[in-house]
């Protein structure tokens, strides 16, 4: 039978019956997402590269003309059976009447199997192009409330070119953001776990859309515990917290505060001075005078300038040094420089982004020259995905390859992108024989006059300029087309450039992004406090993206100033700022707090004494200490990069390592002349108590000081032990 199938089957394809076709299900809208939504086009099965026993798809059915040659004429059409369209191997091994790696996926008489056969027996027709296309797709219901144990069936609808509106929900895969607190059926079936708030994502064919839920927790809380509010950030933050009925922490001490606020603000520890002077203030807006001497400081300075330092990759090139460390500092200080004048963030980006010229000039084209590295072909570099992900806080490397599968990103929305950078030419020179250039130019002189875009590879068509929102852009062969695509990123109705900044401040003030991944913005991955998030945005906006007034404004409101000690209920809690949430010091400002602390500085090879971690300008400047502790290599664009996990290796490293030992015998060191001092115990201990973690002893932890002293060790031993426990103290390693 199977061998009178093959030879019928060209004939059968080639030539259905017209009728037949007609009435067959689409290729396109049904066949497709079938196999999608059964796993068959996923990455664990045949979706991947190479296909899976002898049998690919594309990824999630992005490449249905490919799916379909496959499907239908790939090993002579040994899938399909032409006599009997119901003994298609395509059909057998799906419901598992013949061995099938994959299992069982459904039975004869489930929809999925007709809707196959169906497309099978009317000759198996493939994509149509006057098949309508999906425009819009929509969860219902959308925003909801649960209780624990209950149940909610989702409906997704999708509305297409031709005016039509269909229930698509058999063929719509559905996932959930948090499983701990919300899970989801294959056929769309919600079930509410536990208490929190959490999206399930929904996609077909290109598009997705998410519906959230909300599991409030039983007991009430006190309304007047949301009260107190310092401005529009604690509306948004409370209302939140009321509706989850999830009672937030007491105002931080004072002690905890300037600790904190320096730490975030400056990436440095107050000193013991500074503590007493801000504990002893009876002003009641002492807390702002505080914020707005910090934003004032030189070390702000430095601090935000490494963490644009981090954003922008600066670093000496990958593969091929054409900077040297001179371009990497030149660069630094030129951020550094925007930084000090408080440069507006729209400014400052639209700068990076049309930077031209040698670099000795307009360091900002250090930018381009890491992310395009060696390529003669820009858009063949990670320049697309590196903006994307630097400006918008998106990410769309996947669909350089095929369709993004958790956003509506399609791989013509990619090349489309990425021609936006295909008149972009660098002149490299090694850093010895003179500056690199960014040019803005036809790669061949003779086709300057030509249409700006890039040839998609899969399919060869020609990709002009536009926006990732699909909206039209008019880039003419003499434009710099970067030029088009800085207004179209900084034009305030543009959310995800001022989100994308937004989010990233927040999570450094707060720990925890309201998106996270904090560079992962897309519709299926909606913030936790979606009000809050809009509000920052136009705050944001409305003061001509000024990050000095959004820190400000951040660092003012009383979420910020909450405590991290928790209450009963709020303790898991990690999404909605019921309290503040403890964190490990970056690498930076960990090594700075202990050199600051033990008050013996660090020396950087190709730098001169007095420099801190956090003012370097290169990344690979050699400090064992800086890459056990998940300093930024600045290699991707991705915040991932810069690690703040606790290990193994780092613990020993504090407890046992020389570096620490050797600072605290140092005999310049802060220990070492206090004790000449001749203090008393009392006024020793606090002093190392206010240099470390900023606050002063409790009675208790100064009477076992004073019980060691008594026992008759070396009082300079007893005050070193002290001091290096304090320094390997979690309470010093983490800011909270």
């Amino acid at each position: 039978m199977f061998r009178f199938a093959l030879i019928c089957l060209p004939l059968f394809v080639a030539a259905p019956v017209r009728g037949a076709e007609a009435a067959a299900p689409s290729f396109l809208n049904e066949v497709v997402p079938v196999l999608t939504k059964q796993g068959c086009s996923q990455g664990s099965c045949h979706g991947k590269g190479a296909g899976q026993n002898g049998f690919r798809l594309s990824l999630r059915g992005y490449a249905p003309d490919q799916d379909f040659r496959w499907l239908t004429r790939e090993f002579d059409g040994r899938r399909l059976d032409a006599a009997d369209p119901s003994r298609s191997l395509l059909l057998l091994k799906a419901t598992g009447q013949v061995p099938h790696e994959g299992g069982r996926l459904f039975g004869t008489g489930d929809r999925e199997f007709q809707t196959l056969l169906a497309w099978l027996s009317a000759g198996a027709p493939g994509p149509n192009a006057a098949d309508a296309k999906i425009t819009k797709l929509e969860v219902t219901p959308g925003d909801k409330v649960m209780a624990v144990g209950q149940t909610e069936q989702l409906t997704a609808w999708a509305t297409f070119s031709d005016g039509s509106r269909r229930d698509v929900t058999w063929l719509t895969k559905f996932e959930t953001n948090d499983a701990a607190v919300a899970g989801v059926s294959f056929t769309g079936q919600v079930k509410a776990k536990r208490n929190g708030a959490t999206a399930i994502r929904a996609a077909f064919l290109t598009e997705v859309a998410v519906a959230t839920f909300a599991v409030p927790f039983e007991k009430s809380v006190d309304p007047k515990l949301f009260v107190a509010k310092n401005n529009f950030v604690d509306e948004h933050v409370f209302a939140k917290l009321r509706d989850l009925r999830i009672e937030p922490s007491d105002l931080s001490p004072d002690e905890e505060f300037i600790r904190r606020a320096f730490l975030d603000t400056t990436g440095t520890l107050p000193t013991a001075d500074e503590v007493r002077a801000f504990t002893a203030d009876t002003a009641a807006d002492k807390r702002a005078k505080l914020i707005d001497a910090l934003l004032a400081r030189p070390e702000f300075v430095d601090y935000w300038t490494l963490f644009l330092g981090d954003l922008f990759q600066n670093r000496k090139e990958r593969d091929h040094d054409v900077r040297g460390v001179k371009g990497v500092r030149q660069f630094h200080e030129w951020l550094r420089k925007q930084v000090a004048v408080n440069r507006p963030w729209d400014e400052l980006a639209r700068d990076v982004l049309t930077a031209t010229g040698k670099n000795t000039v307009s360091p900002a084209v250090g930018y381009y020259i890491v992310i395009v590295g060696e390529h003669n072909e820009t858009e063949k570099s990670e320049v697309a995905e590196s903006v994307a992900q630097a400006f918008l806080g998106t990410r769309i490397g996947c669909a350089r390859c095929h369709n993004h599968p958790l956003e509506k990103y399609t791989q013509d929305d990619f090349y489309h992108f990425a021609a936006y950078f295909s008149r972009v030419k660098l002149e490299r020179k090694e850093s010895k024989q003179g500056p690199t250039t960014l040019m803005v130019a036809h790669r061949d002189p003779n086709q300057a006059k030509n249409p700006v875009g890039v040839n998609q590879p899969r399919t060869g068509q020609f990709m002009k300029p536009q926006p990732l929102d699909r909206s039209v852009a008019d880039v003419k062969p003499t434009d710099d087309p970067r030029a088009k695509l800085a207004g179209w990123m900084t034009d305030p109705k543009n959310e995800f450039f001022a989100g994308a900044m937004v989010n990233r401040v927040w999570r450094h003030l707060l720990g925890v992004g309201l998106v996270e991944p904090v560079d992962d913005l897309r519709a299926t991955n909606p913030p936790t406090n979606p009000a809050l998030w809009a509000a920052l945005k136009q705050e944001f906006v409305g003061h001509k993206y000024d990050l000095k007034h959004l820190i400000r404004v951040i660092l003012n409101s009383r979420a910020y100033q909450l405590t991290s000690a928790t209450k009963p209920g709020n303790e898991t809690d990690s999404r909605f700022y019921s309290h503040y949430y403890a964190r490990r010091l970056p690498a930076e400002v960990l090594l700075d707090a202990l050199t600051s602390a033990t008050g013996v500085g660090e020396k950087f090879d190709g730098y001169p004494e007095g420099v801190r971690a956090v003012q370097i300008p290169d990344p690979h400047a050699y400090s064992q200490f800086l890459k056990m502790f998940g300093s930024s290599e600045r290699v991707t664009s991705c915040a991932c990069e810069r690690n703040g996990e606790v290990t193994l290796p780092q613990l020993l490293n504090l407890q046992n390592g020389d570096r620490l030992l050797a600072k605290l015998r140092d005999g310049s060191g802060a220990l070492a002349k206090l004790l000449k001092d001749a203090k008393s115990d009392d006024a020793l201990t606090e002093e190392l108590f206010l240099r470390t973690l900023s606050r002063r002893p409790t009675a208790d932890e100064q009477a076992a000081v004073k019980r060691a002293v008594a026992a008759g060790d070396p009082r300079d031993e007893v005050y070193r032990d002290l001091f290096w426990a304090l320094l390997n103290a979690k309470s010093f390693a983490f800011n909270h």
